[in-house]
């Protein structure tokens, strides 16, 4: 099985698609009903696929999401969908923009003392021209890195009382066909692809996990992408990638399957790895490295205004 789940992944389409995760999950035994009971997880970009669908699984699990997003109308559908299938269910919800940083300074003070164990970092971006975000940066970039970034060392003492945290971030296989944007991650330069901004943004996001692993060393930190799923996101701003592997892509649900498992496995899975359907996963094929990643860590760190080596409270 090991050879064949190393081939599925090196063909891409045979291991992204619904018949990889097909092929995969005979062999997986499933989370446990009541597995993260009592366990509060936050989850952004939670009003539709991907992030709905691990709110809802979380919930039957046991566990209490807290559904993060910008369209409130969206929010209390997801919630009230979960509730249909799971009525006594704890479900929040926080409106938020999660490329705004000072409205995910608010977001954090307003998390501060629910006692949140988890968070999947799944909002997503893929503008088709270049947008900055309220602060001044590339959107995708504000959206999968420096949002992210600034909620988790935000909620790091906090997350670090919970006993057994775990952080996840919803990365993308695209994230193979980029480099690290060392002398340029604001995109400030080239051409503006909106697939090529989220495929760098999402490339920084991995090349961070050990640097955030070892700045959270009480929270389990991890990438995980997802494979081809069809969501509204991918209709929208991938119409002509959704047409071609229409029959191919993952439901919603499988797509979420490795963030959920990731949060209820035991034991915990070691930190500041990349995952995907439930395995870790190179982050380069072909010989790719991360040159230039000290540089990135210091923009990033300067962006989100946090000190670039002291380490988090624990």
């Amino acid at each position: 099985m090991a050879l064949l789940d190393t081939v599925l992944d090196r063909s891409v389409i045979g291991g992204y698609s619904r018949l990889g995760f097909a092929i995969r999950s005979r062999t997986w035994n499933q989370p446990a009903p009541g597995s993260i009971v009592g366990r509060t997880v936050v989850v952004t970009g939670a009003t539709s696929g991907i992030g709905a669908a691990a709110a809802a699984r979380i919930a039957a699990l046991g566990g209490s999401p807290i559904l993060v997003g910008r369209n409130p109308d969206r929010a209390e559908g997801v919630r009230a969908s979960i509730l249909q299938t799971q009525p006594s269910a704890v479900v929040g919800i926080e409106l938020g923009d999660v490329s705004d940083l000072s409205e995910v300074g608010e977001l954090a003070n307003r998390l501060t003392g629910r006692g949140v164990d988890g968070i999947v970092h799944n909002a997503g971006v893929m503008p088709p021209e270049r947008t900055e975000s309220a602060d001044g940066h590339e959107m995708s970039l504000a959206t999968h890195v420096l949002g992210p970034v600034l909620l988790t060392e935000l909620l790091a003492p906090q997350l670090a009382s919970a006993g057994d945290a775990r952080v996840v971030f919803m990365s993308s296989g695209g994230m193979y066909t980029a480099a690290l944007p060392s002398d340029d991650l604001e995109y400030r330069s080239g051409d503006y692809r909106g697939a090529r901004a989220y495929a760098r943004s999402k490339r920084v996001q991995v090349a961070l996990l050990p640097i955030l692993s070892e700045r959270w060393p009480n929270v389990m930190v991890a990438g995980m992408h997802p494979g081809w799923v069809d969501t509204p996101g991918v209709a929208d701003s991938l119409p002509g990638f959704r047409r071609f592997t229409g029959p191919l892509l993952r439901s919603a649900q499988e797509g979420a399957d490795t963030a959920v498992w990731l949060l209820s496995t035991e034991p915990t899975p070691p930190s500041g790895l990349f995952w995907h359907d439930r395995a870790p996963r190179p982050t380069h094929y072909f010989g790719g490295s991360d040159d230039g990643l000290a540089e990135v860590w210091r923009e990033v760190a300067a962006a989100c205004d946090i000190a670039e080596t002291k380490p988090a409270q624990s």
